[in-house]
């Protein structure tokens, strides 16, 4: 079967028997959207619907919210992961809306991935759903469903966008992503994937196939993923240690708790910092990790 054939397949299946579905993150305007998508990275939405509410009544403007101090904040976040940098990261976002877009959620992907918290996959949710833009946000549910699909073989998100959207029609893109992040979130699991009821079986390159063999497809696959992505962070001139501090950025881990991490001065974590900030031409960690998306590093 062609790749083509797959799409048609597949995508035709899912117009067909779900025509109408939506994002589970609950909120009433782009604003409540971009900061429940914020804080959703790594998290459920199960768990952010609970924290949304009551963070909404305390902030329910961006100006309420570029006014909150940490402190603020993140007795209302806490229950997520990496709450402080979450917290941190929407008061900024907050600020930042204010002074450079009127306090107005832009719609352009480069403008919303300068705000602090922002990557490319936030940036495709708020541009699909808040104004229909045609994109695919690729989390870790897409990622796997179109590998295990056969949609596509790309070892990064990015590369696994870029398969998705040259195949799917524009029109169909803004709910193909709904389509197969419900899918992976509900049917096709990371571990224990209910293939006996999930009606894309047939189309499914690992469905009932033999466990020890789709067990070393996948250690082949993440082995291939990390000497691609470590050849990568060579290019780009950046160390064992640096890709380290850069993990642990991405956990939202302050440099304290870096240094602790690694058993090093905070100031020397500081000073790894400035060499990634200057090797990757970044001024900020949002900025770093909105790099590393954009370059598949890690």
């Amino acid at each position: 079967m062609t790749r083509k054939e797959r799409f048609h397949s597949i995508i035709g299946w899912f117009a067909q028997n779900q025509p109408a579905v939506q994002s589970e993150l609950h909120y009433t305007n782009p604003f409540q959207l971009l900061v429940a998508v914020i804080l959703s990275a790594q998290c459920t939405d199960k768990r952010v619907n609970l924290v949304t509410p009551p963070l909404f009544e305390a902030f329910p403007t961006p100006e309420a919210l570029a006014a909150a101090s940490f402190d603020q904040v993140y007795p209302f976040v806490k229950s997520v992961s990496y709450p402080n940098a979450k917290a941190r990261h929407l008061i900024a976002m907050a600020q930042m809306l204010l002074a450079d877009y009127s306090g107005t959620v832009p719609s352009d992907i480069d403008e919303l991935m300068k705000l602090p918290g922002v990557g490319r996959k936030t940036a495709n949710v708020i541009a699909s759903i808040v104004y229909d833009q045609p994109v695919i946000a690729v989390d870790t549910h897409v990622f796997r469903v179109a590998h295990r699909l056969g949609l596509s073989d790309g070892s990064t998100p990015r590369a696994v966008e870029l398969d998705l959207e040259r195949h799917i029609p524009a029109a169909q893109r803004p709910i193909a992503h709904h389509w197969l992040i419900l899918h992976g979130r509900y049917i096709c699991t990371a571990r224990n994937p209910k293939c006996p009821e999930c009606p894309l079986s047939a189309w499914c390159r690992e469905a009932f196939a033999d466990k020890e063999e789709v067990a070393a497809e996948v250690g082949e696959y993440l082995a291939t993923l990390v000497r691609v992505r470590r050849q990568r962070a060579k290019e780009s001139g950046l160390t064992e240690r640096e890709m380290e501090v850069i993990r642990y950025c991405r956990e939202g881990l302050s440099n304290s708790e870096i240094a602790d991490r690694m058993f090093l001065s905070v100031n020397t974590i500081k000073n790894h910092k400035q060499r990634i900030f200057a090797k990757l031409n970044v001024r900020s960690v949002s900025e770093l990790l909105a790099a590393i998306d954009r370059m598949g590093i890690i």
